[in-house]
């Protein structure tokens, strides 16, 4: 650091003490499992400013069929946990069954919620869904991970199987949270893993996590306690065993401070990508495809010609994405574009075309090709999903027949905006 270079400043949390209380949850049971959290805390009463966690879903458990019911009473529940939470001057989180009802009909999450005296403070969905325990078939896949402003910090959340991905973590701490909490229902036949992920998260994070794990039985599954406290040295703090426990330990915020003065290994957030990387011959990009079929991926394919690229091509591209691990974008040529749209097209030229798209962060490969139709793409690459707007009916999409013989699927994605490529062109005409 040169004399000219500003301090390093680090927002230390300001929770004076963090607890977890892990109990057996009575399944389907809201009302008996919340008269549990309340007598704990009358037992053993944190002290004020503890930010308490508890175990994933720790209201209803995992029963899937009774969950969409059960959700209503959540909102019932958040005012129950606000209510002690303002008598004990303390900050409540674990996962909730969260209820949405929209256009698509009703969407259940794994949410953490996260409250206070004041209520609601704010709330993280669980972005990775346990496909073992069958939750992506229930439950809906959180996004967009951002930590919670609460009167004490700002707070990172993972939920469960979260804990398994790193970036989830990294990206929460990189916004600002410099607490994390995880809470879930971890089983006893992994918790050596449970332990070892979490001190890696406080280590590479340089973060205090507090996780709450359940105990006793989860349907047939035994769980596995050991709810735990680590500093951001990874040092383990506080631990439960297996059975029932309340527990708060104090916390030393200047331990973060000096440890991130001396290095820091959450700031650096440098863009390691060549995006133009991502534009591949055919070959290249089967090779890779098959590479990631092995590793397990879902591999997402679309196509267009994206000639100025707008709104509406972006939220589209983002929500082909979702749908999958890995998105293919075939790009129709130049000649291809002629072919179908006539001489005056395109207005880019193909290699620019291309170039913007593997600068999307949701564009994973682009492929371009000559044909009018991606089919020699498709039958080559064989997606596990094959995407396309909706206003396209299925059976008219090149290609959706071989995949669904391979054993895929086709999503046919609205677009979200009135802009198209032939209104900019208009209008710039006029």
């Amino acid at each position: 650091m040169t004399p000219e270079d500003p301090p390093l400043l680090f927002e230390s949390p300001s929770f004076l003490s963090a607890g977890f209380f892990q109990f057996e949850i009575v399944p389907a049971a809201p009302a008996v499992n919340l008269d549990r959290l309340r007598a704990a805390l009358q037992r053993n009463p944190p002290p004020p400013g503890t930010i308490l966690v508890l175990p994933e879903l720790w209201a209803t458990g995992f029963v899937y069929k009774q969950l969409g019911e059960l959700s209503r009473k959540t909102p019932w529940l958040l005012e129950q946990l606000r209510e002690l939470a303002a008598l004990y001057h303390i900050v409540l989180a674990g996962t909730l069954a969260e209820r949405v009802d929209d256009e698509r009909g009703v969407l259940l999450y794994n949410t953490l919620f996260f409250s206070d005296s004041d209520g609601l403070q704010g709330k993280i969905r669980k972005q990775h869904l346990f496909s073992f325990w069958h939750e992506d078939e229930w439950l809906t896949q959180g996004d967009s991970p951002r930590p919670v402003a609460t009167a004490s910090g700002f707070v990172g959340g993972l939920v469960c199987y979260d804990l398994r991905f790193p970036e989830t973590a990294k990206v929460q701490c990189q916004q600002g949270a410099n607490l994390l909490v995880v809470s879930a229902q971890w089983p006893l036949a992994r918790i050596e893993q449970w332990r070892t992920l979490l001190q890696a998260r406080a280590i590479e994070n340089q973060t205090f996590v507090i996780a709450g794990n359940g105990c006793g039985m989860s349907n047939d599954l035994k769980l596995g306690g050991q709810s735990l406290i680590i500093d951001p040295a990874g040092e383990i703090l506080l631990e439960a065993g297996e059975e029932e426990q309340l527990a708060t330990i104090s916390l030393d915020p200047q331990k973060q401070q000096q440890l991130r003065e001396r290095f820091n290994t959450v700031a650096p957030a440098c863009y390691p990508f060549d995006d133009q990387e991502k534009i591949v011959s055919l070959a290249e990009c089967t090779r890779i495809v098959e590479l990631r079929k092995k590793q397990g991926q879902r591999i997402v394919f679309t196509n267009g010609c994206f000639d100025i690229l707008h709104a509406g091509h972006v939220e589209y591209l983002q929500q082909a994405r979702k749908q999958g691990d890995f998105l293919v974008v075939g790009l129709n040529s130049d000649r291809s574009i002629r072919s179908i749209k006539g001489e005056n097209r395109p207005i880019n030229e193909e290699s620019q075309r291309a170039r913007v798209l593997a600068a999307l962060g949701c564009v994973d490969a682009v492929v371009l090709f000559s044909d009018d139709t991606p089919l020699h793409l498709i039958t080559a690459l064989l997606p596990q999903i094959m995407v396309k707007g909706a206003d396209w009916q299925e059976d008219a999409i090149v290609g959706a027949s071989e995949v669904k013989a391979n054993g895929g699927k086709v999503v046919r994605i609205p677009f979200t905006t009135e802009t198209s490529t032939t209104r900019i062109i208009a209008r710039i005409r006029e």
